[in-house]
Protein backbone atom coordinates (compact mmCIF):
# COMPACT_ATOMS: atom_id res chain seq x y z
CA UNK A 1 0.00 0.00 0.00
CA UNK A 2 3.19 2.32 0.96
CA UNK A 3 3.64 2.56 -3.15
CA UNK A 4 0.67 4.57 -3.58
CA UNK A 5 1.94 6.99 -0.95
CA UNK A 6 4.06 10.12 -2.04
CA UNK A 7 7.77 10.00 -2.13
CA UNK A 8 10.47 7.22 -2.52
CA UNK A 9 10.48 3.39 -0.37
CA UNK A 10 13.82 4.88 1.36
CA UNK A 11 11.35 7.84 2.71
CA UNK A 12 10.55 7.65 6.37
CA UNK A 13 6.98 6.26 5.77
CA UNK A 14 5.40 8.37 8.41
CA UNK A 15 6.73 11.30 6.26
CA UNK A 16 5.21 9.99 3.46
CA UNK A 17 2.00 9.56 4.92
CA UNK A 18 2.41 12.99 6.07
CA UNK A 19 2.64 14.31 2.31
CA UNK A 20 0.04 12.40 1.37
CA UNK A 21 -2.99 13.38 4.36
CA UNK A 22 -1.42 17.01 3.56
CA UNK A 23 -2.48 17.29 0.33
CA UNK A 24 -6.10 18.18 1.04
CA UNK A 25 -5.15 20.79 3.15
CA UNK A 26 -3.92 24.56 1.90
CA UNK A 27 -2.68 27.82 2.97
CA UNK A 28 -2.24 28.16 6.71
CA UNK A 29 -4.25 25.05 7.55
CA UNK A 30 -2.08 23.17 5.88
CA UNK A 31 1.27 24.88 7.47
CA UNK A 32 -0.40 24.52 11.41
CA UNK A 33 -0.79 20.24 10.37
CA UNK A 34 2.34 20.34 9.60
CA UNK A 35 3.90 21.79 12.65
CA UNK A 36 1.52 19.88 15.09
CA UNK A 37 2.68 16.84 13.13
CA UNK A 38 6.68 17.70 13.43
CA UNK A 39 5.58 18.29 16.80
CA UNK A 40 4.40 14.84 17.48
CA UNK A 41 7.49 13.32 15.17
CA UNK A 42 10.08 15.24 17.55
CA UNK A 43 8.18 13.58 20.82
CA UNK A 44 8.19 10.51 19.90
CA UNK A 45 11.90 10.31 18.76
CA UNK A 46 12.79 11.63 22.54
CA UNK A 47 10.52 8.29 23.57
CA UNK A 48 12.38 5.78 21.13
CA UNK A 49 9.46 5.32 19.34
CA UNK A 50 8.30 5.30 15.42
CA UNK A 51 5.06 7.96 15.04
CA UNK A 52 3.37 4.96 12.99
CA UNK A 53 4.12 2.72 15.96
CA UNK A 54 2.73 4.72 18.56
CA UNK A 55 0.00 3.46 21.46
CA UNK A 56 -2.16 5.78 23.17
CA UNK A 57 0.24 5.90 26.25
CA UNK A 58 2.36 7.97 24.20
CA UNK A 59 -0.11 10.54 23.04
CA UNK A 60 -0.84 10.66 26.59
CA UNK A 61 2.52 11.33 28.24
CA UNK A 62 2.38 14.15 24.77
CA UNK A 63 -0.50 15.21 26.67
CA UNK A 64 1.44 15.93 29.97
CA UNK A 65 4.64 17.19 28.51
CA UNK A 66 2.52 19.87 26.42
CA UNK A 67 0.40 20.58 29.58
CA UNK A 68 3.42 20.96 32.19
CA UNK A 69 6.45 22.40 30.26
CA UNK A 70 6.67 25.70 28.70
CA UNK A 71 6.68 25.92 24.82
CA UNK A 72 9.57 27.50 22.98
CA UNK A 73 7.51 29.55 20.75
CA UNK A 74 5.46 31.17 23.61
CA UNK A 75 7.57 30.01 27.21
CA UNK A 76 4.13 28.77 28.62
CA UNK A 77 2.56 25.83 28.71
CA UNK A 78 0.62 25.01 25.93
CA UNK A 79 -3.18 26.23 26.33
CA UNK A 80 -6.63 23.35 26.08
CA UNK A 81 -7.33 24.89 22.69
CA UNK A 82 -3.66 24.31 21.68
CA UNK A 83 -3.65 20.92 22.93
CA UNK A 84 -6.82 20.16 21.95
CA UNK A 85 -5.89 21.10 18.08
CA UNK A 86 -2.85 18.82 17.82
CA UNK A 87 -4.75 15.78 19.14
CA UNK A 88 -7.66 16.85 16.22
CA UNK A 89 -4.62 16.84 13.65
CA UNK A 90 -3.06 13.90 14.82
CA UNK A 91 -6.49 12.27 14.86
CA UNK A 92 -7.60 13.00 11.02
CA UNK A 93 -3.76 12.53 10.42
CA UNK A 94 -4.08 8.59 11.64
CA UNK A 95 -7.96 8.23 11.05
CA UNK A 96 -6.91 9.10 6.61
CA UNK A 97 -3.94 6.68 7.58
CA UNK A 98 -6.64 3.47 8.53
CA UNK A 99 -9.43 4.57 6.18
CA UNK A 100 -8.56 6.33 3.11
CA UNK A 101 -4.50 5.32 3.04
CA UNK A 102 -5.44 2.07 3.89
CA UNK A 103 -1.52 1.81 5.51
CA UNK A 104 -2.65 1.77 9.55
CA UNK A 105 -4.75 -0.57 11.43
CA UNK A 106 -5.15 1.63 14.45
CA UNK A 107 -5.26 5.21 15.59
CA UNK A 108 -3.27 5.82 19.16
CA UNK A 109 -5.87 8.97 19.46
CA UNK A 110 -8.57 7.30 19.23
CA UNK A 111 -9.28 6.80 22.78
CA UNK A 112 -7.76 9.99 24.33
CA UNK A 113 -9.52 12.16 26.33
CA UNK A 114 -9.74 15.59 24.48
CA UNK A 115 -9.42 18.89 27.14
CA UNK A 116 -12.12 20.90 27.39
CA UNK A 117 -11.91 24.24 25.81
CA UNK A 118 -12.95 27.27 27.72
CA UNK A 119 -15.72 29.38 25.88
CA UNK A 120 -13.70 32.30 26.64
CA UNK A 121 -10.49 32.54 24.54
CA UNK A 122 -7.46 33.47 26.29
CA UNK A 123 -5.88 35.56 23.84
CA UNK A 124 -5.34 39.01 25.28
CA UNK A 125 -7.55 42.03 24.15
CA UNK A 126 -7.36 45.56 24.36
CA UNK A 127 -9.70 48.06 25.25
CA UNK A 128 -11.00 50.96 23.34
CA UNK A 129 -8.06 53.56 25.02
CA UNK A 130 -5.47 51.18 24.49
CA UNK A 131 -6.58 50.06 20.43
CA UNK A 132 -6.51 54.46 20.02
CA UNK A 133 -2.92 54.34 21.46
CA UNK A 134 -1.95 51.57 19.10
CA UNK A 135 -3.24 53.19 16.08
CA UNK A 136 -1.56 56.59 16.84
CA UNK A 137 1.74 54.55 17.42
CA UNK A 138 1.43 53.10 14.25
CA UNK A 139 0.73 56.23 11.89
CA UNK A 140 3.09 58.06 13.94
CA UNK A 141 5.36 54.97 12.40
CA UNK A 142 4.94 54.78 9.05
CA UNK A 143 2.08 54.61 6.39
CA UNK A 144 2.53 50.96 5.49
CA UNK A 145 2.09 49.77 9.18
CA UNK A 146 -1.09 52.44 10.34
CA UNK A 147 -2.30 50.75 7.32
CA UNK A 148 -1.93 47.51 8.24
CA UNK A 149 -3.22 48.55 11.93
CA UNK A 150 -6.06 50.24 10.85
CA UNK A 151 -6.97 47.04 8.71
CA UNK A 152 -6.90 44.60 11.87
CA UNK A 153 -8.74 46.92 14.08
CA UNK A 154 -11.40 48.55 12.15
CA UNK A 155 -12.00 45.60 9.98
CA UNK A 156 -11.26 42.51 12.44
CA UNK A 157 -9.45 40.80 9.81
CA UNK A 158 -6.93 37.75 10.30
CA UNK A 159 -3.44 38.56 9.98
CA UNK A 160 -3.27 36.12 6.91
CA UNK A 161 -6.65 37.80 5.06
CA UNK A 162 -4.56 41.34 5.43
CA UNK A 163 -1.42 40.37 3.86
CA UNK A 164 -2.52 38.18 1.83
CA UNK A 165 -4.53 41.17 -1.04
CA UNK A 166 -3.54 42.50 -3.30
CA UNK A 167 -3.77 46.15 -5.06
CA UNK A 168 -6.76 44.87 -7.35
CA UNK A 169 -8.56 43.78 -4.20
CA UNK A 170 -8.67 47.56 -3.31
CA UNK A 171 -11.93 48.76 -4.59
CA UNK A 172 -15.44 49.80 -5.02
CA UNK A 173 -18.75 47.94 -4.44
CA UNK A 174 -22.13 49.69 -4.24
CA UNK A 175 -20.61 52.88 -2.87
CA UNK A 176 -18.56 50.77 -0.79
CA UNK A 177 -14.68 51.15 -0.48
CA UNK A 178 -13.94 47.57 -0.23
CA UNK A 179 -11.39 45.27 0.11
CA UNK A 180 -11.38 41.19 -1.45
CA UNK A 181 -9.67 38.96 0.69
CA UNK A 182 -9.35 34.87 0.88
CA UNK A 183 -10.84 33.71 3.87
CA UNK A 184 -9.69 30.21 5.79
CA UNK A 185 -10.76 27.41 3.26
CA UNK A 186 -10.03 29.77 0.37
CA UNK A 187 -13.55 30.99 0.49
CA UNK A 188 -13.44 34.77 -0.78
CA UNK A 189 -15.30 37.55 1.18
CA UNK A 190 -16.01 41.40 0.09
CA UNK A 191 -15.00 43.51 3.26
CA UNK A 192 -16.70 47.01 3.25
CA UNK A 193 -13.74 50.02 4.46
CA UNK A 194 -14.71 52.93 6.99
CA UNK A 195 -12.92 55.92 6.28
CA UNK A 196 -10.41 55.67 8.99
CA UNK A 197 -9.14 52.48 7.11
CA UNK A 198 -9.54 54.21 3.41
CA UNK A 199 -7.67 57.06 4.40
CA UNK A 200 -4.57 54.52 5.57
CA UNK A 201 -4.63 53.33 2.90
CA UNK A 202 -4.81 55.49 0.36
CA UNK A 203 -1.90 57.65 2.18
CA UNK A 204 0.09 54.17 2.16
CA UNK A 205 -0.52 54.20 -1.92
CA UNK A 206 0.25 57.50 -2.31
CA UNK A 207 3.30 57.19 -0.83
CA UNK A 208 4.26 54.37 -2.98
CA UNK A 209 3.81 56.39 -6.15
CA UNK A 210 5.98 55.31 -8.97
CA UNK A 211 7.65 52.93 -6.76
CA UNK A 212 4.58 50.43 -7.31
CA UNK A 213 5.36 47.98 -9.16
CA UNK A 214 3.36 47.93 -12.32
CA UNK A 215 0.77 50.75 -11.00
CA UNK A 216 -2.02 50.86 -8.64
CA UNK A 217 -3.29 48.12 -10.12
CA UNK A 218 -1.39 45.24 -9.53
CA UNK A 219 1.31 43.50 -6.85
CA UNK A 220 0.84 42.78 -2.71
CA UNK A 221 -1.34 45.75 -1.07
CA UNK A 222 1.20 45.63 1.37
CA UNK A 223 4.98 45.68 0.16
CA UNK A 224 7.87 44.21 2.14
CA UNK A 225 11.02 46.69 2.26
CA UNK A 226 12.16 45.88 -0.40
CA UNK A 227 9.04 47.74 -2.29
CA UNK A 228 8.84 43.91 -4.44
CA UNK A 229 7.47 41.26 -2.21
CA UNK A 230 4.74 41.04 0.13
CA UNK A 231 4.97 42.17 3.65
CA UNK A 232 6.16 38.95 5.55
CA UNK A 233 3.78 37.42 8.55
CA UNK A 234 7.31 38.07 10.83
CA UNK A 235 7.82 41.08 10.09
CA UNK A 236 4.63 42.49 10.75
CA UNK A 237 4.19 40.50 14.09
CA UNK A 238 7.63 41.98 14.81
CA UNK A 239 6.64 45.77 14.43
CA UNK A 240 3.91 44.94 16.47
CA UNK A 241 5.29 44.10 19.48
CA UNK A 242 7.65 46.98 18.80
CA UNK A 243 4.39 49.53 18.63
CA UNK A 244 2.73 47.83 21.47
CA UNK A 245 5.49 48.52 23.05
CA UNK A 246 6.15 52.16 21.89
CA UNK A 247 2.71 52.84 23.30
CA UNK A 248 2.80 51.21 26.66
CA UNK A 249 0.52 48.27 26.18
CA UNK A 250 0.37 44.76 27.29
CA UNK A 251 2.80 42.12 26.48
CA UNK A 252 1.77 39.90 24.67
CA UNK A 253 -0.40 41.42 22.08
CA UNK A 254 -0.65 39.76 18.75
CA UNK A 255 -2.59 40.64 15.32
CA UNK A 256 -5.15 38.01 17.10
CA UNK A 257 -5.61 40.36 19.82
CA UNK A 258 -7.05 42.78 17.40
CA UNK A 259 -9.51 40.58 16.34
CA UNK A 260 -10.69 40.03 19.98
CA UNK A 261 -11.18 43.28 20.74
CA UNK A 262 -12.75 44.00 17.28
CA UNK A 263 -15.37 41.49 18.23
CA UNK A 264 -15.20 43.04 21.57
CA UNK A 265 -15.83 46.54 21.09
CA UNK A 266 -18.37 45.82 18.36
CA UNK A 267 -20.14 43.99 20.36
CA UNK A 268 -20.27 46.16 23.50
CA UNK A 269 -21.77 49.29 21.11
CA UNK A 270 -24.11 47.18 20.11
CA UNK A 271 -23.38 45.46 17.19
CA UNK A 272 -25.58 41.89 16.39
CA UNK A 273 -24.06 39.22 16.77
CA UNK A 274 -25.03 37.67 13.18
CA UNK A 275 -23.53 40.79 11.98
CA UNK A 276 -20.35 40.70 13.61
CA UNK A 277 -20.09 36.61 12.65
CA UNK A 278 -21.02 37.36 9.06
CA UNK A 279 -18.07 40.03 9.32
CA UNK A 280 -15.61 38.27 10.75
CA UNK A 281 -16.30 35.11 8.69
CA UNK A 282 -17.00 32.78 11.42
CA UNK A 283 -19.30 29.96 10.54
CA UNK A 284 -20.35 29.48 14.18
CA UNK A 285 -21.97 32.11 15.99
CA UNK A 286 -20.06 30.22 19.46
CA UNK A 287 -17.24 31.41 17.55
CA UNK A 288 -17.65 34.80 17.74
CA UNK A 289 -18.70 35.03 21.56
CA UNK A 290 -15.62 33.19 22.41
CA UNK A 291 -13.89 36.25 21.10
CA UNK A 292 -16.05 38.90 22.91
CA UNK A 293 -14.04 39.44 25.82
CA UNK A 294 -16.94 41.10 27.78
CA UNK A 295 -19.64 38.64 27.34
CA UNK A 296 -19.84 38.04 31.37
CA UNK A 297 -19.97 41.75 32.15
CA UNK A 298 -23.02 42.38 33.77
CA UNK A 299 -23.85 46.17 33.11
CA UNK A 300 -24.89 44.24 30.00
CA UNK A 301 -27.67 42.00 31.68
CA UNK A 302 -30.90 42.45 29.24
CA UNK A 303 -32.47 42.35 33.53
CA UNK A 304 -31.87 45.68 33.50
CA UNK A 305 -33.72 45.98 29.96
CA UNK A 306 -36.65 44.13 31.10
CA UNK A 307 -36.58 45.99 34.64
CA UNK A 308 -36.56 49.61 32.78
CA UNK A 309 -39.13 48.91 30.13
CA UNK A 310 -41.64 47.09 32.77
CA UNK A 311 -41.30 49.85 35.95
CA UNK A 312 -43.41 52.39 36.35
CA UNK A 313 -40.98 54.75 36.55
CA UNK A 314 -38.29 53.60 33.89
CA UNK A 315 -35.95 52.51 36.24
CA UNK A 316 -34.47 49.68 35.60
CA UNK A 317 -30.80 49.84 37.87
CA UNK A 318 -27.82 48.65 37.02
Amino acid sequence: MLDRLPGSPSDDPFHRLAAAWLLSYGGHTQTAYRRDLTAWATWCQQMDVHPLAAQRFHVDAWVRHLTTTPQPRTGRSASAATIARRLSALSGFYDYGIHDASVLTHSPVASVRRPRVSDESQAIGLTADELRRLLAAAAAHSARTHALVALLTFCGLRISEALGADVRDYGHDHGHRVLKITRKGGKTARVPLPPPVVRAVDDYLDQLGEDLPGGRNSGPLLLAADGTTRYPYKSAYEQLRRLCRTAGLPAGVTPHSLRHSYATENLRLGAALQDVQDAMGHADPRTTRRYDRSQHNLDRSPNYLLAASLSPDGEGGG
